[in-house]
């Protein structure tokens, strides 16, 4: 008996597919997240502080206006993690749970850069005391942090539980930066415009 080698095969099945390795979809937004904690630490580590980067009519100083887009930021950032937990069923929610969680994300966001903006340009990365050494820190670590999670967003097969704890992680960089600025100015300074 011979064997065709040009002879289809029934009797054994086809090779499985090279699969990615699961290493890199995590590894690559980990790499970013510290690409740009990074940058945005040597940046305000090596810039000169200008003093200050703007101002806004209505406002008594950038401190106001800083204080009050990271306050603004801090709400949006709390309604996007009660939707969040409306999205993941934890709470009872309406069916719009998941368009309120995104927009209240870009709108807390949007209102966060111009703040880090100012800080970076402004002031530079200081450590002169704990609280503001804490702050520079996790400042640089919740765009590093964030960056990753909007790279997580696009992966595909992610485990049911990495997103809710980035967005955790995201979501507790921004409390502990809002609690060594905004709260200790309007502590500090007094709740003013």
């Amino acid at each position: 008996m011979t064997v065709d080698p040009n002879a289809a095969t029934q009797d054994f099945p086809s090779p499985e597919p090279a699969r990615r390795p699961q290493a890199s979809r995590y590894l690559v937004p980990a790499l970013v997240a510290g690409a740009v904690a990074l940058a945005l630490g040597a940046y305000g580590k090596v810039h000169d502080p200008a003093g200050t980067a703007f101002n806004l009519a209505g406002f008594s100083s950038t401190g106001a206006v800083k204080s009050w887009l990271a306050t603004g930021a801090m709400g949006f950032a709390v309604v996007q993690f009660v939707s969040a937990l409306m999205v993941y069923g934890k709470l009872p929610g309406p069916s719009w749970a998941g368009v309120l969680h995104r927009w209240s994300g870009r709108v807390a966001f949007l209102a966060a850069v111009p703040v880090a903006v100012h800080c970076l340009y402004a002031l530079g990365y200081q450590t002169y005391e704990p609280r503001v050494l804490w702050h520079s820190l996790l400042g640089c670590f919740f765009f590093g942090v964030f960056s990753a999670k909007m790279l997580l967003l696009r992966s595909e097969r992610l485990p049911g539980w990495l997103l809710p704890i980035v967005g955790g992680v995201v979501f507790a960089a921004l409390t502990v930066v809002w609690l060594t600025s905004a709260l200790w100015f309007f502590r500090t300074f007094g709740v003013t415009t």
